[in-house]
Parts: C-alpha cells; sequence; structure tokens
C-alpha cells in the first residue's frame, strides 16, 4: 500500500510539473505572437506614412516644372544647349537673346534695321510674338526688300509684336494693346494658340529671356 501512495504521489507531481512548464510555454508563445502581431500592424502604417510624403512632394515640382516650361512642337529646332538654347536665353536681354536663335535670324535683322535693339533690351517686361524666317520667307521677296529698307514701316511692324508685361499662358489669351498703339487678339488654350488676324500659329511659346517672354509664330503680324 505504501508503495503505490508513493508512487502515485510521484506521478502527481511529475503531471503538475509538466502542465506548470507547457502553460509557461504557452504564456511565452503568446507574448511573442503578440508582440509580432502588435509590430506587424504598425510596420505598414510607418512605411506607409514615410513613403507618402516623397511622392506628394516630387508630384508638386513635377506640376512646377512643367507650368514654366516652353511648349509646342516648334521647341524641337531650338538648340538644347550653348547659344540659342532655353537657358542661355533666358540670361540675356531678349534683342540679344533672339540674336542667338537659329529660327529668327531674318527678324533679328529687321531689328537691326529698325534701329529697336537698344529699345527692347533696355524695356523692363515684354513680350513678343516672333516671326521665324519661315514666316518672313512668306512675304513676296519685292515686298520684304521694300519694306526693311523703310525704317518708318518696318518699326511700326516690328512694334505691332511686342506688348506690354511678361505673359505666361495663364496670361497671353485675349486683346492686347502693342508697342505700335494698336491691338492684337491672341486666342486658344492650353498649347494651341493664334495671335492677330493672321491666326498665325504659336510653334514655340512661353520662352524666357531676362526681360521678355517670346512665342515664336508661323507668319508676320501686319498692322
Amino acid at each position: 500500500m505504501r508503495k503505490i501512495t508513493r508512487t502515485t504521489g510521484l506521478a502527481a507531481m511529475a503531471l503538475t510539473l509538466s502542465l506548470g512548464l507547457a502553460a509557461c510555454g504557452n504564456e511565452d508563445d503568446d507574448s511573442s505572437a503578440s508582440e509580432t502581431s502588435s509590430s506587424a500592424s504598425e510596420s505598414p502604417m510607418e512605411s506607409e506614412s514615410m513613403e507618402s510624403t516623397p511622392m506628394e512632394s516630387e508630384s508638386t515640382m513635377t506640376e512646377g516644372s512643367a507650368a514654366a516650361a516652353p511648349f509646342g512642337e516648334g521647341c524641337a529646332a531650338v538648340p538644347t544647349e550653348g547659344a540659342g538654347s532655353v537657358d542661355s536665353m533666358a540670361t540675356k536681354p531678349v534683342a540679344t537673346a533672339a540674336s542667338e536663335n537659329p529660327l529668327l535670324t531674318t527678324l533679328v535683322a529687321a531689328v537691326g534695321k529698325a534701329g529697336l535693339v537698344d529699345t527692347l533690351n533696355s524695356a523692363e517686361a515684354l513680350t513678343v510674338f516672333a516671326p521665324t524666317d519661315d514666316a518672313f520667307a512668306q512675304i513676296p521677296k519685292k515686298d520684304l526688300n521694300a519694306l526693311l529698307k523703310d525704317k518708318k514701316a518696318l518699326t511700326e511692324v516690328l512694334t505691332h509684336h511686342v506688348v506690354a508685361g511678361q505673359l505666361g499662358p495663364d496670361e497671353v489669351g485675349g486683346e492686347h494693346e502693342t508697342l505700335a498703339g494698336d491691338t492684337i487678339e491672341v486666342m486658344g488654350e492650353g498649347e494651341a494658340w493664334t495671335v492677330g488676324d493672321e491666326k498665325a500659329a504659336v510653334l514655340c511659346g512661353n520662352i524666357p529671356t531676362a526681360n521678355a517672354t517670346v512665342y515664336v509664330i508661323d507668319s508676320v503680324l501686319m498692322p
């Protein structure tokens, strides 16, 4: 009888110890699982918070850059670097900047013949609608030569292409008084604009210079 009682007592102690260890093990497992679960639930929120701000900042910068950039298919003909490039023109007054642009050699010659270089370069803020060489080539050669020799008429034609203020794409639309004292109307939206009664198309718009904004157009505007 004593042997049976003693054996039974030892078995009971062993069972109790085993259950206790198992319980401790379960508690440790539960604690680890709880910590892991808590960490997992916090990490995505922290990651999302860290990633969202740079994405918003990048979007804002992109929109700002796009708003300031020149636009139009004709901009592909503007040099990408060096003299005549957008970066180079932005540092020089408008008549000097135009003299570097390969699209505007006839206009630059006409400005020189009319004696308007200093007038344009010293102005505080202008918008210039600048006809390309191809635009001047549309005028019969005899008529163009006559115009280039008539300083008064040439000045009137050239100043008809210039308005006060540096007008961006959000301001250029509408009717504007020119330096010639008459008016021109600019119509359109986005990147599609026409200028004057001739409906001259803007080929490359919103080109910055030190004191002006230039819109390269495909026709010469007549007063």
